[in-house]
């Protein structure tokens, strides 16, 4: 299945793993989310993660205990994070 890119809508983009900044969520501070699964569009040169990605992220950051998590967390390693809910109750868009 052919991707298209948000911004430009070709189909010349690949799948990569690049490095995020984050706010979490108590705006205390940002970290780098290493290794995170990317687009990069080949054509309009605009790198960005999907809204599923963005999503999982945000909840994720949500559910965790991030006085645990570093100034840099590889992408796989803060998903194994043990969650302390079970859900986002924030979230009002499912």
């Amino acid at each position: 299945m052919k991707i298209e890119c948000e911004w430009c809508n070709s189909i010349n983009v690949e799948q990569i793993t690049d490095s995020v900044f984050w706010e979490l969520p108590d705006g205390l501070r940002a970290i780098e989310i290493a290794k995170t699964p990317t687009y990069c569009c080949r054509d309009c040169d605009m790198i960005y993660q999907s809204e599923v990605i963005v999503k999982e992220i945000e909840n994720h950051l949500y559910l965790i205990d991030c006085k645990q998590i570093g100034k840099v967390i590889a992408f796989e390693e803060l998903m194994k994070i043990q969650k302390l809910l079970k859900k986002n109750y924030f979230d009002f868009s499912s």
